[in-house]
């Protein structure tokens, strides 16, 4: 804040949702562990057991840190615009890294076992996704963490990431929805449909995720809770310049 007074408080209802955000992201992860853990053998690189990397994984990945990353711009609302595009940028790269290792577990864990890849719907929306998750953080990057693009063109990408970037998060849970459904019926096909315990904490598990998105979602699209522009934003920025000063991109009236 300037000459030491506080920051605005942040609106009405926005902490606590961010609040439960952060306590369901945290229990679909203890669930993940719990269910992998109790039921599946628990996880190890090179053994048997990498197959489990392939959920936690993305589950922490693409789905925590991804859904983080996406809250960057509401939760940290007074700080350097820089900044908090760096700690946006890294979340999303972290993510990135994780659901890499998650994707080489799966990998591996086939060809050891001669399982083949890349045949259910499951794969085939998980890997487009990651994909797709990829390309829109090289993007994003090259448009606004290192802008190499003109003013005009960031402001017409900018929308456009916007709408991916949500989009990627949906079908993220989506994938990992269809991936829980797919494990249940390879390993527990003749027991799930008598509500047995590992069917019970897996659905569980899908609920968690789905109320995660929800929230985090709910977040993202209440118009009022959208970051304001700091003053030296308002300087730069020349969206804001449009609006205010009712110059074209290129400068004219």
């Amino acid at each position: 804040a300037m000459d030491g007074a506080p920051p605005p408080a942040s609106p009405t209802g926005l902490s606590a949702y961010v609040a439960v955000s952060q306590l369901l992201g945290l229990t679909l992860l203890a669930t993940t562990g719990a269910w992998l853990g109790r039921y599946r053998g628990g996880v190890a690189w090179h053994s048997p057991l990498q197959f489990n990397a392939h959920p936690l994984c993305m589950v922490l990945g693409m789905v925590f840190l991804q859904g983080d990353a996406l809250l960057v711009y509401r939760v940290f609302r007074h700080e350097a615009k820089r900044s908090t595009k760096a700690l946006h940028a890294l979340l999303h790269g972290l993510a990135l890294l994780i659901a890499l290792l998650g994707i080489i577990a799966v990998f591996e864990s086939h060809r050891t076992k001669g399982i083949s890849d890349m045949y259910s719907l499951h794969s085939w929306c998980g890997m487009a996704t990651f994909v797709l998750y990829l390309l829109q953080w090289f993007l994003g990057c090259g448009f606004f963490l290192f802008p190499r693009a003109s003013i005009s063109l960031r402001g017409w990408y900018k929308p456009q990431h916007i709408f991916f970037g949500i989009t990627l998060f949906i079908l993220s849970i989506t994938s990992c929805l269809l991936g829980i459904t797919e494990m249940l019926l390879f390993k527990i096909s003749d027991s799930y449909s008598h509500f047995v315990p590992e069917g019970i904490l897996a659905n569980t598990l899908g609920v968690l995720l789905v109320a995660f998105g929800l929230v985090v979602g709910y977040v993202l699209t209440r118009e009022e809770w959208k970051r304001p522009p700091l003053a030296e934003e308002l300087a730069l920025s020349m969206d804001f310049k449009t609006l205010t000063e009712g110059e074209s991109p290129g400068g004219g009236s």
